[in-house]
């Protein structure tokens, strides 16, 4: 019986998790994605022995710089490309991380293989691994390895590149999200700086932060307008944004709760030292998270069609969210809400009566809102009344709101 390398056996079932989901694409929040990375990491590292005459480590990372140093011939395109990509990143500090990011590179250029290959067709770096303990010096093994990468290459992988500040630490990936900031007279962050990371400690009452509510206390800002934050000196993140003052930020903020709702895992200790340098540090409450693409709570429609036009099917809240399923038909001078039942009409108004019309800023929200007046009071007294609606999607909530203001602006009146 041919030998077994229980890595290899262990991967293998990893790849059939990956395979299981009807050849979907797999994306970072696939619950096997973090256990292959982990399991090539360990086939890499196996055997690898270290020098004796050096104080650093070797990892798998040195492993393909050397790959690209001894070849003469430009063979090397997608390894060169991959590896430079991963050396230019200001995110990656140590050669973990660098490996991890190269990894992860591979997965969603689908060139791991390639990438394998070159290592085993270069001698002098092949020889750092033990002949004896190691998977690619071992062709009873190297060769099943091979094979399972190959499996990988037929995959779609769509990986968030740019969410490896904490590869240097984990596998495990924080929530990152990226935030589009108007411009502003005051931002109104304050910050706090360990360990080469920006936190946000505090936010100034009125600034925007505070007023948008975009980030919360304990939050890592990673870039500003494309700025990497990582390994950044004291008060650097302040002279960013003295340089943007005036200007629309795009701010990437990692989240120091992870996707389960508890403190992400490689944070756990940076906040423990920055609330013991900031005792009246409060941490705040865990950011609404947008449902998964295949988290749908219904499969009914959510779109019909009358005389040719699109008619949204929304839930009418009134006064209070009752879930009454609506129909929602925004015509050219005015809309009208009937009940999907009984047909009957809840109500119709015309777009010059329509006061405003709106949705909370968070791009995962589905509830919006329009003020009409009341054509129940007297023409002395004047008052409004508000409707809401939620819809299926945050895309379809914003459709609905640009199409209610632009046949307000089509219907306007003029004196």
């Amino acid at each position: 019986m041919a030998p077994r390398d229980p890595l290899l056996s262990v991967l293998k079932v990893c790849l059939l998790n990956l395979q299981s989901d009807d050849g979907q694409t797999v994306t970072d929040s696939n619950p096997h994605l973090t256990s292959c990375c982990q399991l090539l990491e360990l086939v890499l590292r196996k055997g690898l022995q270290q020098p004796v005459l050096s104080l650093g480590r070797r990892d798998y990372w040195q492993c393909f710089e050397q790959v690209l140093r001894q070849d003469t011939c430009g063979r090397l395109c997608n390894l060169a490309w991959a590896v430079e990509q991963t050396k230019t990143c200001r995110k990656l500090i140590s050669a973990q991380g660098r490996g991890r990011y190269l990894l992860r590179l591979g997965l969603s250029r689908k060139s791991l293989p390639q990438f394998i290959t070159y290592l085993l067709h270069t001698p002098r770096v092949l020889e750092w691994y033990s002949p004896t303990f190691s998977i690619l010096r071992n062709e009873e093994f190297s060769e099943p390895f091979m094979s399972l990468l190959l499996v990988l290459s037929q995959m779609e992988f769509k990986l968030d590149m740019e969410n490896c500040s904490f590869l240097d630490e984990s596998w495990l990936l924080p929530v990152c999200e990226i935030y589009e900031v108007v411009p502003c007279r005051q931002v109104g962050m304050v910050f706090s700086y360990l360990n080469g990371r920006v936190f946000l400690l505090d936010m100034i009452s009125g600034g925007q932060a505070h007023v948008d509510k975009f980030i919360s206390r304990g939050d890592v800002i990673d870039e500003i307008n494309g700025t990497c934050l990582r390994n950044s000196r004291n008060g650097q993140a302040g002279v960013v944004l003295s340089r943007l003052k005036g200007s629309s930020l795009t701010i990437r903020i990692v989240r120091w709760r992870a996707r389960d709702g508890t403190v992400y895992r490689p944070l756990v200790k940076l906040l423990r030292t920055l609330r013991i340098e900031n005792p009246w540090l409060q941490l705040g409450p865990a950011p609404c998270q947008p449902l998964a693409a295949n988290d749908q709570r219904t499969s009914a429609p959510t779109q019909c069609l009358k005389e040719g036009r699109i008619v949204y099917i929304v839930q009418f809240l009134g006064w209070k969210n009752i879930g009454m399923e609506v129909h929602l038909d925004l015509q050219e001078t005015h809309l009208t809400c009937t009940e999907s039942s009984s047909k009957l009409t809840l109500c119709e108004h015309h777009y010059p009566e329509i006061t405003c019309v709106g949705r909370y800023a968070q791009p995962d929200y589905t509830i919006l809102g329009f003020c009409v007046i009341n054509r129940s009071q007297s023409n002395s007294q004047t008052s409004f009344n508000c409707v809401v609606l939620k819809t299926a999607s945050s895309k379809e909530c914003g459709d609905i709101v640009c199409r209610i203001a632009t046949g307000f602006k089509h219907t306007e009146w003029f004196v």
